[in-house]
């Protein structure tokens, strides 16, 4: 074989080589384990649904997803971490409302910027906010805790899990909808808060369903109405505020996956495949509804338009509501 063929056919084989690389570096995504970090502390219902999806995920990208809690400030620390992340598809962020929405309504200066730091993977689910009641406070409905508060304008007090949470957020939506002033008292977490709730500490108080379940099915507190788009289909019977009379109070807590902004197409499809087949599987169905979430999918596409939707809707409220932590 003379040296001219001996060039031609080593040129060809570099040329195949490259056209075959980039196929090969699809194919082998995931090479390594990936991280999920979840901006909550661990064991409250994000992480919990947080882990649940990690798992699933694992199993289905045939690599080992390491789940890491970076809780603080709320929930900036973790969100920071991942929005300065090397965006190669390893590490990503299972998150809420909290991030997205309201973090850019109440601080002026974040570690991030919630539509521009990240690319969306989907939505996995969503919880709703209910406002709750002690078994002894006298409203018994939407109609008649409004009626209360206008009779006893900023007498009328409500607990949440925090200042400036969804909680928060939701309570001041619904006052503003019914054109009533209440009077908010902020607690360290969602515990705290039902324990008072319970124990008639203080009337009223906004909390997740994922918290409400268990006290409202044992009779400890009283479900007034849920401010989520429509009923739940785990407490069914609570209404929402829009069959109440009114329908600009409405909010939930959702949840998404999301990575560092500049991710390779390659690895966002495939994990965006697989985030929609984990949450269509009907045991993981379950789960979530065992741990108060509801399904609720949504491509990445999706999430970034809801997004860029709902920030100026929460900086309005904030606003309006004097809701302003620095």
């Amino acid at each position: 074989m003379n040296a001219r063929l001996i060039l031609r056919l080593t040129a060809q084989a570099a040329a195949c080589l490259a056209l075959t690389q980039p196929l090969a570096a699809f194919a082998a995504f995931p090479e390594r384990p990936l991280q999920m970090v979840i901006p909550f502390p661990a064991g409250g219902a994000t992480d919990v649904l947080g882990r649940l999806v990690a798992a699933e995920l694992g199993n289905r990208l045939g690599q080992t997803v390491v789940v890491e809690n970076r809780a603080g400030a709320g929930t900036s620390i973790g969100a920071g971490y991942v929005a300065k992340a090397k965006p190669d598809g390893y590490t990503l962020m299972l998150t809420s409302t909290t991030t997205f929405t309201v973090n850019p309504a109440i601080y002026k200066n974040l570690p991030y910027d919630p539509t521009t730091s990240y690319d969306a993977i989907g939505q996995v689910g969503s919880t709703g906010l209910m406002l709750l009641a002690n078994k002894n406070a006298p409203a018994k409905d939407l109609k008649s805790f409004v009626e209360q508060a206008k009779a006893e304008p900023g007498k009328v007090f409500y607990g949440s899990f925090g200042s400036g949470t969804t909680a928060h957020f939701a309570a001041e939506m619904l006052a503003s909808a019914a054109g009533i002033t209440l009077t908010h008292v902020p607690y360290k977490g969602s515990s705290p808060a039902m324990t008072d709730l319970i124990g008639g500490q203080i009337p009223y108080s906004v909390d997740t369903t994922a918290a409400a379940i268990p006290q409202v099915k044992a009779g400890a507190v009283r479900a007034i109405v849920t401010t989520a788009p429509s009923r739940s289909a785990l407490l069914p019977d609570v209404p929402t505020a829009a069959e109440s009379g009114y329908p600009d109070a409405k909010m939930d807590t959702w949840l998404a996956v999301v990575g560092p902004r500049g991710l390779p197409t390659e690895a966002r499809a495939t994990l965006e495949k697989a985030l929609a087949e984990i949450v269509a599987d009907p045991t993981f169905q379950k789960k979530m509804a065992e741990n108060g979430f509801e399904p609720d999918y949504a491509n990445g596409a999706a999430v970034d338009a809801r997004i860029q939707r709902d920030v100026p809707v929460m900086k309005a409220l904030a606003e309006k509501a004097k809701i302003q932590l620095d």
